[in-house]
């Protein structure tokens, strides 16, 4: 009889245990009956973003395009739209790149493409050229100043896939859909900057009331304990626009920044590679994404002829952490700042304080600078293979 005593007892703390856990562990204002979240309780709305978007097709912009793209038709994410600003490329073709990527996805009607700034605040290529000429010199990469502006659509150049046919810009500005989206939406736009942040500046200094009402701007920029990248001391797309990034990190939104400093230590390799361009079931996108990543620009650097090739990645850091920022293992906080010396050596130099510096009021943002390699590109590998068209997500 002992025996089966502590058979009904263990049954009984199994059962009250049960309870417990279901009841959240505690009082939910509804008797203790309430479901917990996860144990049959509402899923958490879909967190509202603005891509601001030095967009290109298959690069890191084009891809967290792509998974952004997928996470919204699961729920998690709602993309109110994509506001593009000149950066890897000049704005026109970053436009066409945008375009097409919306359409291949089949979500043209639901994400909208706008029309950013073509030109930096205060950073001219004359600018550049004594930036290099004072020994600023880094990889070499200028994104746009690297290659002529396209002035017509005849200078475009075609995605592998050619131009978008159905799809058409937003008659509305970027600077004036990031005003309106954040005023009709307070406290609930989280911007994703992952090019210069030209656009954002802008739309704050037109109308600055609505920096309280941005929820969180999450940064692919800076690099805060590293050596910068386009130069010596700056990270490209702080650089870029170094005006526009010191007065957008200086405004007091919660910011997250994603700078060199992790994404030197995350790289796409060739067995990652493979899993995308080589999928069991192709799709338009990994077709592209095989094309434009599997080659490189002179035909032999490259993830196909090379197997010891390696990617930076970039961009798509940014709207991991968005989603779950669990995946960023060690992050510090700091108090950032932009040098803004156009035409010197240190120009679009970014610096992370550990205490309040003096002189102009910095905001303390959280700073990345370990990631969960092996879960992100988990994450990665399945949104880039995913089914396109998309399946637009069910009604509510």
């Amino acid at each position: 009889m002992r025996k089966l005593h502590k058979w009904i007892g263990a049954v009984f703390a199994l059962v009250a245990a049960a309870l417990v856990a279901g009841c959240g562990g505690g009082g939910d204002g509804n008797g203790g009956f309430g479901l917990a979240p996860g144990f049959g309780g509402p899923p958490p709305p879909a967190q509202k973003i603005i891509i601001d978007s030095d967009y290109n097709t298959m690069s890191d912009d084009g891809q967290l395009g792509v998974m952004a793209a997928q996470l919204q038709a699961e729920g998690k994410v709602q993309v109110m739209g994509i506001s593009v600003v000149s950066g890897n490329q000049w704005l026109k073709q970053g436009v066409a790149d945008a375009l097409m990527s919306v359409e291949r996805l089949g979500v043209g009607d639901r994400i909208g493409v706008y029309v950013g700034e073509n030109y930096a605040l205060n950073h001219t290529f004359a600018d550049v050229e004594a930036e290099m000429a004072a020994g600023a010199g880094g990889d070499g990469y200028l994104g746009a100043w690297g290659g002529p502006e396209p002035k017509t659509d005849a200078d475009l150049k075609p995605s592998p896939d050619g131009f978008a046919t159905r799809t058409l810009v937003q008659r509305k500005s970027a600077v004036d859909f990031i005003i309106d989206t954040v005023k009709a939406n307070p406290n609930e736009i989280t911007i994703l900057a992952i090019g210069p942040l030209t656009n954002i500046a802008l739309a704050a200094k037109k109308s600055p009331d609505i920096v309280p009402l941005i929820k969180k701007i999450i940064y692919m920029g800076g690099a805060i304990d590293v050596p910068g990248n386009t130069t010596k001391a700056a990270e490209f797309n702080w650089w870029f626009d170094p005006d526009a990034a010191q007065f957008v990190v200086r405004l007091p939104i919660p910011q997250v920044v994603v700078p060199l400093d992790v994404t030197d230590t995350v790289f796409l390799t060739k067995p990652i590679y493979d899993r995308i361009a080589h999928p069991a079931k192709p799709t338009a996108v990994t077709e592209v994404f095989r094309k434009l990543n599997g080659y490189g620009f002179s035909g032999t650097n490259g993830f196909e002829n090379n197997p010891d090739y390696t990617q930076n990645i970039w961009d798509t850091l940014t709207l991991a952490y968005l989603i779950d920022p669990t995946y960023a293992t060690r992050t510090v906080e700091r108090y950032v700042d932009v040098v803004a010396k156009p035409g010197a050596a240190d120009n679009g130099r970014s610096i992370g304080y550990a205490s309040q510096p003096a002189g102009p009021t910095l905001q303390k943002m959280t700073v990345v600078q370990r990631f969960d390699n092996t879960r992100f590109f988990e994450l990665f590998v399945d949104l880039l293979t995913r089914p396109v068209p998309i399946t637009p997500p069910p009604a509510n």
